[in-house]
């Protein structure tokens, strides 16, 4: 006897599908919208293209700025400033999170500075940067890592603490030492919760990174902003602005994608 074909599943499959596979004309959208509001201002406000440059206005001034080099090279000061300071934040965060997650001893006579000093926003530090460092790369560095480093340690400080006590009983009857119980049961298991904190903290790290550079230093994004703005250069102001929510949507691109690595996955599943 013959059955008909069921023919829900593929519908259900398209049903499912369909939202996700147009969510960026969405997107896309929602920028034409924002491009024809800031036309119709710039055309009917009242103010010059000095104050508020029109969308052409701001395209052709890019396409100057790219020819002539300038915003390349304040955008490589600026990703330079952020790589060496939010390295150095998660080469030393990450160990001391787990120092602190580890010894009970440790994150008792820690912690109480540690959260005095995290709610401290980093650009309160900055005449004491200025002090101590002088002008140019290393008092933007300073609090490029100040920003990255708290949040690096208590996030990977809960990340130790939230692993399975059975894990660590199970090395313990395996006999493993400090070393193999830190290389093949704790790092892998605080992976997906360091890769949410990369997430979060390069971001914090990219957004002080444009103030510091209004201060401390004479290149960067943050510098060129400042600049454009004592010359009246708005659409300056506006292409560097554009470029930074551009290198910051890549930068959270690139760490969603560190968490879809299969081996970011162990402490998820094991939990």
């Amino acid at each position: 006897m013959k059955t008909e074909p069921n023919r829900n599943p593929p519908q259900i499959a398209l049903q499912s599908t369909g939202p996700k596979s147009h969510g960026w004309l969405l997107g896309l959208l929602a920028f034409a919208i924002i491009l024809i509001t800031w036309e119709v201002l710039a055309r009917y406000s009242g103010w010059s293209v000095q104050i508020f440059p029109d969308p052409i206005t701001v395209a052709l001034s890019m396409v100057e700025m790219c020819l002539n080099g300038t915003l390349l090279r304040h955008t490589v000061a600026s990703l330079f400033r952020v790589t060496v300071g939010f390295y150095l934040a998660v080469l030393i965060g990450v160990p001391v999170g787990i120092l602190l997650g580890r010894s009970w001893s440790v994150r008792a006579f820690f912690n109480p500075v540690f959260h005095f000093l995290r709610p401290i926003s980093p650009l309160a530090w900055i005449p004491l940067a200025m002090l101590w460092f002088g002008i140019g790369d290393p008092p933007a560095l300073f609090l490029i890592f100040l920003a990255s480093f708290f949040p690096m340690v208590v996030s990977t400080t809960i990340a130790v603490q939230n692993i399975n006590p059975t894990f660590f009983q199970v090395a313990a009857n395996f006999r493993f030492s400090r070393k193999e119980t830190l290389i093949r049961l704790i790092l892998p298991a605080i992976i997906p919760d360091v890769v949410n904190a990369l997430r979060l903290t390069v971001t914090i790290a990219w957004l002080v990174v444009v103030a510091a550079e209004m201060i401390a230093v004479q290149s960067g994004l943050g510098y060129l902003i400042l600049d454009a703005r004592n010359a009246l250069r708005m659409d300056y102001v506006m292409n560097s602005m554009m470029v930074i929510g551009l290198i910051g949507l890549l930068l959270d691109y690139v760490m969603k994608r560190l968490l879809k690595i299969e081996s970011a996955l162990w402490g998820v599943k094991s939990r």
